[in-house]
């Protein structure tokens, strides 16, 4: 008996603390905001007994010539297919109801935290522990110790659940799941290939191969970018701003900025990858190019993200207008004024993002014809922001508009913040 329980707390204890931070955890969290709590509760109980299970029976002498490899690889491919899933069910009627769990939810949290544990250190953990101590106890309290972990994950999650709009929380998983899955595609490529210093490899690698990847990152997020801004706008309907689009206005000089630093953009990677422009020498460092992806593609999600949740907030509000106007057209052409979301601290979130993935893909392939882009995006964006949007806003909704201003920041939160009024709705900018 002291042996069972000796093997009860150790093994709790170790997993535990092993699953604190770890991405188990982060599943459970994203799982949590998506599903009720017993579904998400279940599948990881369920996965959690099944994989320390396997640890505990199959000993430490087999356990270590387990493919851990190729299974990481079936892992990292399936949470990419769920990360995908995901963002395609987000792209469906926003009207649906949100899922609420059920037996499809408990197959999904199962199958995922189960292959996430195939030859994770928790699995391995495992393993060396059922060689040393009483495997039932080991059993129970490995399970128990992963499942009080992913529990403790869920009440945050639900926690985010009421304090985030569902779009939000619905590509904010998609994307986490993607990164799990990129993740673990490095890892088991680098366990099937040997390649255990990525440091030494990424020195390795020549500055044109930088300058091709800079550039099928940007042209993906561009693209990501573009659908979603198209999406919003399809549902903007009749609404326009008010403001001058003719030759010489703000809004002409904004496009014209936009169109030569995306031609500058796009060009100074693509003649780093032909090997006709070198980088800047002092910027062209392997760190700085995988800092420069990772911004990248945090920048054009969050202008993805942005417009998303603009064009939820023009569906509804065209159906609202439609059905107060009573043959008026006038509402349905109206812009609309809100602060959820990325808008509730920030007016132009699309933008901030676009400055940070142009950013990005500047430190992948780092060269003055790059930074001249970075420039004019910069200016392009307070055009677009001082001269355009806003003027128009004002003319639009007056002290509406002004109120919100007063209490948000133009592309990142105000340091100071502001108090609401009591009659003030919490609802996004568009227009």
């Amino acid at each position: 008996m002291d042996g069972f329980l000796i093997a009860l707390a150790v093994s709790f204890g170790a997993v535990f603390v092993a699953e604190l931070g770890d991405k188990s955890q982060l599943m459970a969290l994203t799982f949590a905001t998506r599903f009720r709590v017993l579904p998400v509760l279940t599948g990881i109980t369920v996965a959690a007994a099944v994989t320390h299970l396997v640890s505990v029976a199959v000993g430490y002498g087999l356990g270590a010539s387990l493919p851990t490899g190729w299974i990481t690889l079936v892992a990292a491919v399936a949470f990419i297919g769920f990360g995908l899933w995901s963002l395609r069910g987000e792209q469906e009627d926003d009207d649906e109801p949100p899922r609420s769990g059920g037996g499809s939810a408990v197959v999904t949290v199962t199958v995922t935290f189960f292959l996430a544990e195939l030859g994770d250190k928790t699995m391995l953990a495992t393993i060396a522990l059922g060689a040393q101590y009483n495997w039932v106890g080991v059993w129970l309290g490995s399970t128990a110790g992963m499942v009080a972990a992913g529990g403790l994950a869920i009440v945050v999650g639900r926690t985010l659940g009421k304090r985030l709009p569902d779009r939000v929380i619905g590509i904010g998983g998609a994307l986490l799941f993607l990164a799990f899955g990129v993740w673990m595609l490095v890892e088991a490529v680098s366990e099937l290939t040997g390649i255990g210093d990525w440091g030494a490899a990424l020195d390795a690698i020549d500055h044109t191969v930088y300058g091709w990847a800079a550039l099928v990152l940007g042209v993906l997020a561009t693209g990501l970018g573009l659908w979603a801004r198209n999406r919003a706008h399809r549902a903007r309907g009749e609404r326009r701003l008010d403001v001058a689009r003719a030759p010489g206005s703000a809004a002409w000089w904004a496009r014209v900025t936009f169109a030569v630093a995306a031609v500058l953009g796009f060009g100074a990677p693509l003649l780093v990858a032909l090997d006709v422009l070198e980088p800047i020498s002092v910027l062209a460092r392997p760190g700085v190019a995988v800092v420069g992806a990772g911004l990248l593609l945090l920048g054009f999600a969050v202008l993805a993200i942005a417009m998303l949740q603009l064009g939820t907030v023009w569906k509804r509000s065209a159906a609202e207008a439609g059905a107060a106007a009573g043959g008026d057209p006038e509402p349905a052409r109206r812009p609309v004024l809100a602060t959820g979301g990325l808008y509730r601290r920030v007016r132009n979130p699309g933008l901030t993002g676009l400055i940070v993935g142009c950013g990005g893909m500047l430190c992948m392939a780092p060269t003055v014809l790059g930074v001249l882009a970075g420039v004019l995006i910069l200016v392009a964006v307070q055009i677009q922001a001082r001269g355009v949007y806003e003027p128009g806003l004002r003319s639009a909704l007056g002290p509406e508009y002004d109120a919100y201003r007063s209490r948000t920041g133009r592309f990142l939160p105000r340091v100071r913040g502001h108090r609401r009024g009591a009659g003030e709705e919490d609802r996004t900018r568009v227009g």
